[in-house]
């Protein structure tokens, strides 16, 4: 490679960009203000439930079991309807998404040590934060159920009584289990996935409507020195969209890089270059940059947000769904972002990651470059005939 050829090609790149303020905004603005956006919009964490009680029994334990759901972040008492009917037009007109039924037997039955039920309706309209719900009040209800038979024993002087089977949880890597923790990383993603493809994928496309292929195809410049020298400039502009969103992640979201930060970059690098490569490949075959948009939005955008992992585990998908996501860079690159941020992993678990990343940029940036002779020596002309002849 000879490098003033490859130096030349990045200056007017550079300049290409500088002069573009639409495309640097593109690249810089777009992913922080996305992530603003996003961060805040998307949240999995299931708070705040609207609850009715409808409290039957009225006596000091039905009351002491209603106090464990005030007591929590994760329950809102709006409503003590006196008729457990009431609870159907609620729900109804969507005011509460649980209600708890205390029957008037209740502190009867408890006193007496038999069973004492207790009806538990969840709306079950949104799956998601139905079984959320159902298990938070699932572990409120044991918790109570548990207090009061160890103080029954203990009232019968039964001493050091222990549950049979006890199981203490530690979480690890999000204690808090905080949804921004495992969505930040997942935006990052998504968002420099579409960006970089988007944005380079005017970049050949540029050339030809301006006609100056022509003028490139009798120069002394080789097709990869081309692809090269438009591919460097993008890169180091998307790295710093990535420290900028993790930047942002940090300030905004709490969300702190736990791993080794040279790992990190090298990860970043080997996305940003894939995506890159494949932006320009979809530049070489496209003669307008409608077009082009086009088929960045199609090959980025849903495949992203759909088979990366980013909102939707792939092990939950069926098996030709997860052969599919294989062809995602965005999975491998989510998988190992998420290794590094969240767990501080190191080299020797992300490596398939990596590998992988690597081998989808050195095939888009060969394929571009095998492309990218074709457009050359097609030229601008060729790409006036071929619009021409589309009309």
């Amino acid at each position: 490679m000879r490098f003033c050829g490859l130096r030349a090609v990045i200056r007017k790149e550079v300049l290409q960009i500088v002069r573009d303020r639409r495309t640097l905004g593109f690249l810089l603005g777009l992913p922080a203000l996305l992530l603003v956006m996003f961060g805040f919009a998307l949240n999995f964490d299931v708070k705040h439930i609207p609850l009715a009680v409808c409290d039957e029994d009225r006596t000091a334990a039905s009351r002491d079991l209603v106090g464990n759901f005030t007591r929590t972040e994760y329950f809102d008492v709006v409503a003590r309807p006196s008729d457990p009917r009431e609870i159907d037009l609620l729900m109804g007109e969507e005011k509460v998404r649980a209600a708890v039924i205390i029957p008037r037997d209740f502190s009867r039955n408890l006193l007496a040590g038999r069973e004492a039920p207790i009806q538990v309706i969840v709306d079950g309209a949104n799956s998601m934060s139905a079984s959320t719900a159902a298990g938070y009040i699932g572990t409120i209800v044991q918790n109570y159920s548990v207090r009061a038979t160890t103080r029954r024993l203990s009232e019968k002087g039964v001493r050091g009584f222990r549950m049979p089977l006890e199981a203490p949880t530690r979480v690890w890597y999000n204690p808090e289990l905080r949804s921004a923790n495992f969505l930040v990383p997942g935006l990052m993603a998504f968002i420099l996935m579409v960006i970089v493809v988007v944005s380079t994928a005017f970049s050949v496309v540029r050339e030809k409507e301006r006609g100056t292929m022509e003028q490139i195809g009798v120069s002394p410049l080789r097709p990869f020195e081309l692809i090269a020298g438009k591919t460097i400039p993008y890169v180091l502009l998307s790295l710093v969209s990535s420290h900028l969103v993790l930047l942002l992640g940090k300030v905004l979201f709490g969300v702190s890089i736990r791993g080794n930060y040279f790992l990190l970059l090298l990860t970043m690098t080997l996305f940003l270059i894939g995506g890159l490569g494949q932006g320009l490949f979809i530049s070489t075959i496209t003669w307008t940059q409608q077009v082009a948009f086009q088929l960045a939005i199609l090959s980025t955008f849903l495949p992203t947000f759909i088979l990366s992992g980013f909102i939707f585990p792939v092990r939950n998908m069926p098996h030709v769904i997860q052969a599919i996501t294989t062809i995602i860079p965005a999975r491998f690159f989510l998988s190992a972002l998420r290794g590094i941020v969240l767990k501080g992993a190191g080299f020797h678990a992300i490596w398939k990651d990596l590998l992988y990343l690597a081998g989808f940029g050195v095939l888009t940036l060969g394929v571009s470059t095998l492309r990218m002779k074709t457009s050359v020596s097609e030229g601008g002309g060729g790409g006036r005939k071929r619009r021409r002849g589309s009309r």
